[in-house]
């Protein structure tokens, strides 16, 4: 008995002979008298950057400092995943404290902005009470009065073109309910006691509705920058406030979060590095699917290279590849000699089948008669891992079998080769197929 392994997407010589020596090592274990070779094909048929990576733009960039728009975007990146994560700050931090100067439109060094804006005197807020009476309803109280009143899409107006010329209308009015619902609106409004501070209030309230109707949009929506800035003027100045005017204490926060936690700012300083470096993954799958025919004639060589009977053992794209190859020959009332079993492991051949995208089975067809045996493993926490029974439904010849490695992804996508549940699946698989 033979067993011929096939390395999956990405891997190249070095990353080939450490796993093929696990692999070997392991089923010698299980089967002493059985040959285990290897079918390594990512040098040969795998991809490669042939022009150096000339097409990605950023290859080679100086790694200079993000600038605004880099800042900008990646505020923006991190408030549409979490649209009150602004109010958040303002609801825990305040004003109190830290308050930059000449952030809200007045001159740094003013006498009367010592960090406690709205205290009596102050001629930026000259309503401003240091002594308000209780019951007497704060600045911040009267912006989300403002926003409580404000509903939904308006019937005309520059707003209403807006919202609907961006595909934002259909979940406005989602967004202002689950913003001046929120508890983080109604904690910052309590500590918003000058109008100077209901002034950024209103504009973390603008920013978060427009957010949250992004979020809502998702890909469906039509929206450039200019026009999200926009829709937050519009917003803001329904509220008191001035969009145009810096925020302080939030953005000051956000802006510096958003540049570490995002994932924007690293891909584009990284682009060029981070393409070059999926290339041999992400590129093999793609090659492949272009001119997989050369690969699959390759893998016919080697396993008709030794007589059988032969188990083959595919991981992820290497799965893919034998599917194809094993359903053509079958098809063609030719199938591959001495294979007895299949083993696919971590592949995505399930998948590609409900996607048409397998050369070797039409979608919605069976299996071909002369197809072998196939049993596929999976790990649920693999993202890379699919179903074949349920796609093939009825085929005894099709067996499904879960594996866990306790390890998330990507790490698990590799984890199946050391685990012996795997070995001991083959070793059943063997027997139940009377493999000598």
């Amino acid at each position: 008995m033979r067993f011929l392994f096939v390395h999956g997407t990405g891997v190249r010589r070095e990353r080939h002979d450490m796993l093929f020596a696990l692999v070997r090592d392991r089923l010698t274990a299980r089967f002493p008298g059985a040959v285990v070779d290897s079918c390594f094909w990512g040098e040969r048929f795998g991809a490669a950057l042939s022009a150096q990576g000339r097409s990605v733009p950023g290859l080679g960039a100086d790694g200079a400092a993000p600038g605004a728009d880099e800042e900008e975007i990646a505020e923006w990146g991190l408030l549409v995943a979490d649209p009150l994560c602004e109010l958040r700050v303002l609801a825990e931090a305040g004003w109190e404290a830290g308050w930059e100067s000449g952030s809200d439109g007045r001159p740094d060094g003013d006498p009367y902005d010592p960090g406690d804006p709205g205290a009596p005197g102050d001629p930026y807020d000259p309503d401003g009470d240091g002594f308000a009476m209780p019951g007497v309803q704060s600045a911040g109280d009267r912006v989300l009065d403002l926003l409580a009143a404000v509903s939904g899409v308006p019937d005309g107006g520059e707003q209403a073109a807006l919202l609907r010329g961006t595909g934002l209308a259909a979940g406005f009015p989602a967004a202002l309910e689950t913003v001046s619902r929120s508890a983080e609106a109604a904690r910052a409004g309590a500590r918003a006691t000058g109008e100077a501070q209901a002034r950024e209030l209103a504009k973390v309230l603008a920013r978060a509705v427009t957010a949250a109707a992004l979020a809502s949009a998702g890909a469906e929506a039509d929206c450039t920058g200019t026009e999200r800035d926009r829709l937050v003027e519009l917003i803001t100045a329904r509220l008191g406030g001035d969009a145009r005017v810096p925020g302080a204490r939030a953005a000051a926060v956000l802006g510096r979060l958003a540049m570490r936690v995002t994932t924007q700012p690293l891909l584009n300083a990284w682009r060029g590095s981070l393409t070059v470096g999926a290339t041999p993954a992400l590129g093999d799958i793609l090659r492949y699917q272009a001119r997989g025919a050369d690969l699959r004639a390759f893998l016919h060589e080697r396993i008709t290279a030794e007589p059988g009977p032969t188990v083959l053992i595919g991981h992820s794209l290497g799965g893919i590849a034998l599917v194809d190859l094993l359903a053509l020959a079958a098809a063609r009332g030719e199938p591959v000699p001495g294979v007895e079993l299949l083993v696919t492991v971590g592949s995505q051949a399930p998948f590609l089948h409900e996607l048409g995208a397998l050369a070797g089975i039409v979608p919605g067809t069976k299996l071909p008669y002369a197809f072998p045996r196939w049993l596929n493993v999976y790990d649920r926490q693999d993202v890379l891992s699919y179903l074949a029974e349920p796609v093939f439904p009825g085929d005894p010849r099709v067996s499904d079998q879960e594996i866990g490695s306790r390890q998330p992804f990507p790490a698990c996508h590799s984890a199946y080769w050391k685990q012996d549940s795997l070995y001991a699946r083959i070793e059943r698989a063997v027997a139940e197929a009377e493999i000598g």
